[in-house]
């Protein structure tokens, strides 16, 4: 089945969504996945739990820095293509992990999965951007991001569960598997023709080029910027320390704790469906800084809560707010950078994994200095300064078209 040209405006998308959403769990999967598996591989190897960490990094690093270089070649060898290559990539060596002997081994199949798994989720949103009119995009971007939510809202419990009962390798098993069928199915749309031919003569720029003009555009500072703070604020900042909040501050178990963030999930699940009616109800500006007023809400919240069952109420609030902010930066995204909108994606996601690494360390360390409720107000105050500043670089109505 051949491959239309991803940039005529009026190409339909050649997979469905839903299967686009199935090949976004399968690698989405891989960040969480050994969340509840970390003590499980480091008994077997014999290491404490703080030296298997090491498989977190190795997969969190490649999976960002790697984006760089996939971003332009999606948009040279078509965007489609690179995504469904990495899908398989990524499901060969998750499976391979399943036959680690060594952490050592296993740690640097984490880097190779990783690395592939990085390539997929930004290119498949330039790919929608191609095909998809901006007046439908961000709704259509809603329902595609029904895979990464129930990654980050099942994956974890699924895995604890599984490895359990079978121990650590079935998960990788099981999610290898997955991806392989995910990877499977894109190649049978696509068929392998599409998948061989030769890259388009002279399409796109070079990737330092590519780079270059994204970085002088004032929408591409824009972009860049909010997606650097938006990750240094609530990827790194907020977010990952929610979970010992609750442990620490309020006696939960590790097991509750989880279920109590994953109300994180139901809020955002309930945005991939609400996503068209929101954006026609309030328009790109305005829901974007209702979202961003009510993640600096729900944050300020956190640091009052006097309970978990307070705290389970706002997760669910956040995760709505999160993707109203968030979404339209995605959206944004995809139109800053028409011409390679695979760069535009990766930058865009380079400066979100920064962002989260540097928020991390800064809010590492700064709960020693003024606790959790002083980390989570510092998180609120920074999101209501950003909801406001980013409005300079939303146009008031999407473009049509």
């Amino acid at each position: 089945m051949p491959m239309p040209a991803e940039s005529s405006p009026t190409a339909t998308l050649l997979v469905p969504i839903g299967l686009l959403a199935f090949a976004a769990y399968t690698t989405g999967s891989g960040m969480r996945m050994l969340d509840p598996l970390l003590p499980m591989v480091a008994g077997e190897f014999n290491r404490p739990v703080a030296g298997a960490a090491w498989l977190v990094a190795g997969f969190l690093l490649p999976y960002g820095v790697g984006q760089l270089g996939f971003g332009p070649l999606g948009d040279r060898y078509g965007k489609l293509r690179v995504a469904c290559l990495a899908v398989l990539a990524y499901a060969v060596v998750t499976l391979l992990s399943a036959l680690a002997g060594s952490l050592g081994g296993l740690t640097f199949l984490r880097v190779l999965a990783g690395l592939a798994a990085g390539a997929v989720i930004p290119l498949l949103i330039a790919y929608l951007g191609d095909v998809v009119p901006y007046a439908d995009r961000q709704a259509v971007i809603g329902r595609f991001s029904t895979g990464m939510v129930m990654a980050q809202l099942v994956t974890g419990p699924v895995a604890g569960v599984l490895g359990g009962l079978a121990g650590w390798r079935s998960v990788f098993l099981l999610l290898g598997l997955l991806a392989l069928g995910a990877g499977g199915l894109l190649v049978w749309r696509l068929g392998w023709p599409a998948l061989l031919a030769r890259p388009r003569a002279s399409h796109g720029q070079r990737t330092l080029e590519a780079y270059a003009v994204l970085l002088r555009r004032p929408a591409g500072r824009w972009l860049m910027l909010t997606s650097f703070a938006n990750g240094f604020f609530l990827f790194g900042g907020a977010f990952p320390f929610i979970g010992s909040y609750l442990i620490e501050g309020f006696g939960l178990t590790a097991a509750l704790s989880g279920l109590v963030v994953a109300g994180f999930g139901v809020g955002a699940f309930a945005y991939t469906r609400l996503a068209r009616r929101l954006v026609g109800r309030y328009g790109e500006r305005r829901l974007m800084l209702r979202g961003g007023i009510g993640l600096a809400l729900g944050l300020a919240g956190l640091a009052l809560a006097p309970g978990w069952p307070g705290v389970l109420a706002l997760q669910v609030w956040l995760g709505l707010a999160f993707y109203m902010f968030h979404g339209v930066l995605q959206a944004r995204a995809t139109e800053v950078l028409p011409e390679a909108r695979g760069t535009a994606m990766a930058g865009f996601a380079m400066s979100l994994f920064l962002g989260q690494s540097l928020g991390s360390l800064a809010f590492g360390l700064g709960i020693g200095w003024v606790g959790y409720q002083g980390a989570f107000a510092a998180a609120a105050a920074g999101m209501l300064v950003l909801a406001l500043w980013s409005q300079g670089g939303v146009p008031v109505r999407p473009k049509a078209g």
